[in-house]
């Protein structure tokens, strides 16, 4: 049909640059698999549902943008009544889109209310485009499956030996052994060795490394690797990481191997690495074999893995079973903001999130899985995509806009600082104010029993976790460790302990006496575990059994009786004086067992702002050959802190080096207004996002005016969930989150396991807490 408004309104396909939201909409997770379709906007490309929500209607009149693109997915019916084409040359190819589903597409006007024909000239190119091009959640599972890799001066530079043709029967195998898959072609003299045994089965003699070795040979092509697009596993030995060859093509065709003619036939490293991550499996079974019963309803949709996502997955399922959170965000009668481009509005999609997770509307069994009696596959949830809340996160952070597994808990704390900074009109409360709390600190000089006491507010504790050696029995592989209580772990956390300091009153060198308790309690208290060795200069997580009772357990014990009138404060003039630097006490532990001398290690700490040890040890480095660096630690008045820190002057310097206002102001905060260590602070934090309290001024206000805490008694919590991890590394692994939820009516709550889309009720109580990582407490 005609319309009028078409010929007056200028419409292109999208460029590469635009996201095309075709898959669910912006606004909720209504999408094309949806009886009614998703409408995808011919001007902006934004996708807005068409069922009961009619968030399609509401870009409409919001924008004044009329024509939209329905786009309706539907599983096609297979019918096998021929045999399978005959496999002639092997090959890893995936089941595509196209193969499972049928596309029906419209083009509509809102304005006119019309259906229009989508073959018009007009519209035919648009219609491809916004079809062909990369949906928001592909360039997601894109990026998932290929790590950001770069090239290096061995790729740069690769000189190749004189030019032959291998023939492809010397291709076949290991000029070493006979092993035939995990081969690989040296690019500079065109030797064929075989690789380090993989993850998977997948063999390997090391030949190719032994070759490297011998030969400074740097740079090889893994053969099976190799796709006609040319993409491939490059390896740089020198670098000892996978590196990228922009000229692979010349490179292959100097020794006769035409990329064109290439078939993919093994996996890349990146799958090995993303399947040996989704292998860190929690149990799906009971102690008899019996698949867990899956569950479905309001407060358990589980959510899709992007790949390496379940770090995110895990924190948003404790975080939107929060009182706190849900009243925040799941508003459903509420207007959402009117904004241009919801996809990257955090209030939109924390909103979305929240609707997704907790309205049931999402929670069904998959109709792609069929379960009978002759088949034991347990029919979970598809799962929600959080592509969209992941990509606006993460948007400018060094770490978490990749596709690479993450720690939850540096996760956890980046989203309360998001959401801490964005709006909460009246009558809407920040939902991370309940996480907030004061400790205080009292420091008692051991001489002269002066104290001086100084309050901090958090918003959760980490607590370290004593290792203990289990003998192990015979046949038995791996390590084993006494289980701890967590009041162990609490005493240790808030237990004296002697710290070297120069007493400012008396002059005494024989140290401080320091304790930390809290001064207010929170509403929810947020726990990290850390379960820590070093070995062989290496961090690896361990894991060791944290006994947690189900039921309340008080923390009246913990707290902080306050200054006492027989105590004698340390004078105050004497306070901006004294040396205010007590070292990290983990990280100065795995700097000297790194061999480093104990004042090294101390100003090391206090250059790059005393919170990570992998700084401290670069600015080691870097500061080996400085004169009087093995001089003790002397620190210079911290009188100016408050002042002087904040000078405008100074943070107009920063500012002339390429920094911004809030990253110089915290620099010079965290460095006690020293540009010089300010500058080497900034280089050693660059993810750090700074101090933005004086560009949040009545957001600071307004928290100010809400106490941390509270410090009535009783203060009893109860566990209500946790974040676990299985892995040897907090950057590799499996994150999955258990929490106790009222099912069936019961009085009596039940654990229940979201391991990704699947949500359980678990079973292997004890695994869990074997492996917790983050707790969360409620105040009960």
């Amino acid at each position: 049909m005609a319309c009028q408004h078409l010929e007056s309104i200028t419409l292109s396909p999208p460029t590469p640059a635009q996201s095309v939201y075709r898959e669910d909409c912006t606004q909720c997770f209504d999408s094309i698999d949806n009886p009614e379709g998703l409408d995808v906007c011919l001007q902006c490309f934004n996708g807005g549902c068409v069922g009961e929500r009619t968030h399609s209607q509401l870009h409409y009149a919001t924008t004044n943008h009329p024509f939209v693109l329905n786009i309706r997915r539907v599983r096609k019916q297979v019918v096998k009544d021929e045999p399978p084409a005959k496999i002639t040359k092997l090959a890893i190819a995936a089941e595509t889109e196209a193969d499972r589903y049928d596309l029906i597409t419209t083009v509509r006007c809102h304005e006119c209310a019309k259906e229009l024909d989508k073959t018009h000239a007009k519209l035919a190119p648009l219609v491809d485009g916004i079809l062909k091009a990369n949906t928001f959640s592909r360039q997601e599972e894109v990026k998932a499956w290929e790590q950001e890799m770069s090239t290096c001066e061995h790729v740069l530079m690769l000189q190749q030996e004189a030019r032959r043709k291998i023939e492809s029967g010397h291709l076949g195998h290991c000029s070493e052994c006979d092993l035939k898959e995990n081969l690989w072609l040296c690019l500079i003299c065109g030797n064929l060795g075989c690789g380090r045994a993989q993850f998977g089965g997948v063999g390997g003699n090391s030949h190719g490394l032994a070759h490297a070795t011998t030969s400074h040979h740097a740079v090889a092509v893994k053969l099976g690797s190799i796709t006609p697009e040319g993409s491939a596993d490059v390896y740089c030995y020198q670098c000892d990481e996978e590196r990228l060859d922009s000229d692979l093509a010349p490179h292959l065709a100097h020794w006769g191997i035409i990329l064109a003619d290439q078939v993919k036939t093994e996996k890349s490293l990146t799958e090995m690495q993303i399947e040996q991550n989704l292998r860190w499996e929690f149990s799906m079974t009971t102690d008899d074999g019996k698949e867990l019963r899956p569950l479905f309803g309001p407060g358990l949709t589980g959510l899709k893995n992007l790949g390496n996502s379940c770090y995110l997955a895990s924190i948003l399922q404790c975080l939107f079973d929060l009182p706190a959170f849900q009243d925040r965000y799941n508003i459903p009668g509420a207007d959402l903001p009117i904004v241009p481009d919801p996809a990257q509005d955090l209030e939109t999609q924390l909103r979305k999130m929240a609707d997704g997770l907790l309205s049931g509307r999402y929670s069904n069994p998959d109709s792609d899985v069929i379960s009978s009696e002759h088949t034991p596959e347990v029919p979970h949830q598809k799962g929600l995509a959080p592509s969209m809340l992941k990509h606006l996160i993460g948007r400018g952070h060094a770490e978490f806009s990749t596709m690479r597994q993450q720690d939850s808990f540096e996760l956890l704390q980046h989203l309360i600082k998001l959401i801490s900074r964005s709006q909460h009109p009246g009558p809407l409360i920040d939902p991370t104010q309940p996480f907030r709390f004061v400790t205080e600190q009292r420091l008692q000089c051991v001489n002269c029993k002066r104290v001086r006491y100084s309050s901090t507010e958090q918003d959760s504790i980490l607590i370290d976790i004593p290792l203990e050696k289990v003998p192990s029995s015979n046949g038995e592989e791996g390590d084993r460790y006494q289980p701890v209580t967590l009041e162990q772990c609490l005493n240790r956390f808030t237990g004296q302990e002697t710290v070297e300091l120069t007493c400012s009153a008396c002059d005494s060198k024989i140290g401080f006496l320091k304790q930390t308790l809290f001064k207010t309690f929170p509403t929810t208290l947020i726990v990290n575990a850390r379960k820590m060795t070093v070995e062989n200069w290496v961090p690896r997580k361990v894991d060791v059994p944290v006994i947690v009772g189900d039921g309340p357990f008080s923390l009246g014990g913990y707290l902080s009786p306050g200054r006492q009138e027989s105590e004698e404060l340390l004078p105050e003039e004497d306070e901006a004086a004294a040396p205010a630097f007590t070292p990290n006490e983990g990280a100065l532990d795995q700097l000297m067992a790194m061999g480093f001398p104990h004042n090294r290690c101390e100003k090391a700490l206090h250059a790059t702002g005393n919170s990570d040890a992998n700084a401290a040890m670069e600015w080691l480095f870097a500061h080996m050959e400085d004169e009087g660096i093995d001089d003790p630690l002397v620190l210079t008045s911290s009188k100016s802190e408050g002042s002087d820190a904040a000078d405008p002057e100074k943070i107009e310097m920063l500012g002339a080096m390429g920094f911004n206002v809030p990253q110089a102001r915290k620099a010079l905060k965290e460095t006690y207004g020293d540009v010089e260590r300010a500058v080497e602070w900034l280089f050693s934090h660059p993810d750090d996002q700074g101090d933005f309290a004086e560009e949040s001024t009545s957001a600071g206000e307004k928290r100010a005016a809400i106490p941390a805490g509270s410090a009535d008694l009783p203060a009893n919590f109860q566990l209500q969930s946790i974040v676990c991890h299985k892995g040897t590394s907090i950057h590799a692994g499996h994150y999955v989150a258990f929490i106790r939820k009222h099912l069936d009516s019961t009085e009596r709550p039940q654990w229940v396991l979201f391991n990704d889309e699947k949500v359980v009720e678990a079973g292997d109580v004890e695994e869990m807490k074997k492996t917790a990582y983050v707790y969360f407490f409620n105040r009960v």
